[in-house]
């Protein structure tokens, strides 16, 4: 019996080895890269998708999700805006977390409140205008 697992292991390692062998020079191919590329332009900030817990329709726990970058013309501006990205996201989830817990189950998020509401927490984090807020995809899973 021990034969037996010993034999399905050896296949078994002899099949995944080379997966992982192959995954591994993907990976340090793509580390070789300088700088990756940002998609958006070179005054694109990007932000981490933000979530927030709500209800969905049928009354079962639902995400939004809020996908956002920051379009920054300003060179000190875009510095200081990507210094800080964790206060962002920090001042970010605060806002669609404390909206998708109020959203009512079944209804469609309001866009316009949240593109609003997070251009305002930009602009306070930031210290000054500037940094136009970007929305993505927002809805509810």
């Amino acid at each position: 019996m021990a034969a037996m697992n010993r034999r399905l292991f050896t296949g078994y390692l002899a099949l995944v080895a080379p997966l992982v062998f192959a995954a591994g020079d993907a990976q340090a191919a793509g580390g070789e890269k300088a700088e990756k590329k940002l998609s958006g332009g070179p005054t694109y900030v990007p932000i981490q998708t933000v979530l927030g817990t709500t209800k969905r329709a049928d009354g079962r726990r639902g995400v939004l999700s809020v996908e956002c970058g920051l379009d920054v013309p300003d060179d000190s501006l875009r510095e200081r805006a990507t210094m800080s990205i964790p206060r962002l996201r920090s001042a970010y989830m605060s806002t669609v977390q404390t909206y998708a817990s109020g959203l009512p189950a079944g209804e469609p998020p309001n866009v316009d409140f949240i593109a609003r509401a997070l251009q305002q927490q930009t602009d306070a984090v930031l210290g000054r205008r500037g940094a136009k807020l970007l929305l993505g995809a927002v809805m509810v899973n």
